[in-house]
């Protein structure tokens, strides 16, 4: 791309995100200004559209996609979710089915939930601010509740979901502590 076509490029952008910004709450957005408006890329809330149901947006015929202002909210909504407070994308899709009852999505730390079948989900705090120590400490109270205890699990569907789940869980605490450590 030449020195001109990204000046033009830049220019674009900023002057879409500035009409977003302009329109009304009540206006439809395209990806683009949808995108603008939270500061993620298009492609990011393409990928979304994939794992979360609720969310989709109006399309054209020519397949342009055009966010309501509840399609808006529920961006909003995920962005917090899943950028903010560090929740997995199945973490959100239960946060926002109302899984995690009692839980108003703003209350950092490890909890435990029992669901319907009486398997109960780990949430690991991936606060954006969380100490090693406290990653470490949140594993820990886990493992002391019998959070990985097989015995916990009553089908094998249930165990190989459960197992990932933790998976997901562990591999974002594993991120989290190996960029804490390069921080440091």
């Amino acid at each position: 791309m030449s020195v001109t076509s990204q000046a033009v490029v830049a220019r674009d952008s900023e002057s879409e995100s500035a009409y977003a910004s302009e329109k009304s709450a009540e206006a439809f957005r395209t990806i683009g200004e949808a995108a603008a408006e939270l500061g993620l890329k298009t492609h990011v809330l393409r990928f979304w559209e994939t794992k979360f149901d609720n969310l989709r947006p109006m399309k054209r015929a020519d397949g342009r996609r055009f966010y309501r202002p509840d399609d808006m909210e529920l961006l909003r909504k995920l962005q917090n979710l899943l950028h903010v407070q560090g929740l997995t994308i199945r973490g959100a899709i239960m946060q926002l089915d109302g899984a995690m009852e009692g839980d108003d999505g703003n209350q950092p730390g490890a909890a435990a939930e029992v669901d319907e079948n009486g398997a109960d989900e780990m949430m690991v705090p991936v606060e954006a601010g969380a100490s090693v120590r406290e990653l470490q400490d949140a594993v820990r109270d886990a493992v002391e509740r019998g959070d990985f205890q097989a015995s916990n699990v009553k089908e094998p569907s249930m165990a190989r979901d459960r197992l990932e789940s933790l998976l997901s869980d562990l591999t974002n605490l594993k991120s989290r502590l190996d960029a804490v450590r390069t921080a440091a």
